[in-house]
């Protein structure tokens, strides 16, 4: 059965459903596990290109498209660096490594905000091909760890304690055979 914002398990009779945090049935799950492998190939792609061709290409743009290929490599990797700290976090939490405060304390320091390229689009389509390409995977990633951010944030910032209308309304036809 599902509720709003968790997910119910059988515990015994029907009186003990539980709810499962949303948070922890995802980071449990495959979609979590290919997520997070995702993330962590992209970041490692991404480094092997910058300390690779990446140099290479970089030294042979004209002064401006150096500039910009300079700028959008940091921007690159401090968004890689937020996404890989929140899926490690997220991991740590369900593994037991770090309690969830903690991974509040850690959601703190590293704020995922949306972001865009820095650059005009002439400026972007002066850089080398392979680094547009993992802007825009990285900007994707982004975007779904953001989306996934406030998804569990939400469903877990208490809702997750009321009981669910699906369950009170079981409750409640429950109640009204037993006395009949």
């Amino acid at each position: 059965m599902v509720t709003e914002g968790s997910l119910a398990v059988r515990c015994g009779d029907e009186s003990d459903l539980a709810p499962v945090p949303f948070s922890t049935g995802f980071v449990r799950s495959e979609a979590f596990r290919t997520l997070f492998r995702d993330g962590m190939g992209l970041v490692e792609s991404t480094a092997c290109y910058l300390d690779g061709d990446g140099r290479a290409e970089s030294n042979a743009l004209p002064r401006a498209a150096a500039l910009a290929y300079a700028s959008e490599s940091m921007r690159l990797t401090t968004r890689l660096m937020q996404i890989a700290s929140w899926l490690l976090v997220q991991r740590a939490v369900v593994e037991g490594e770090i309690s969830p405060a903690q991974a509040l304390r850690e959601r703190e320091r590293v704020k995922l905000v949306p972001q865009d390229r820095g650059l005009a689009e002439d400026q972007f389509a002066a850089l080398p091909e392979r680094l547009r390409d993992l802007i825009a995977q990285s900007l994707r990633m982004h975007a779904r760890v953001l989306h996934l951010d406030g998804l569990l944030t939400t469903r877990d910032s208490g809702r997750s304690s009321r009981i669910s209308p699906v369950t009170q309304q079981q409750r409640l036809l429950r109640s009204i055979f037993e006395v009949a």
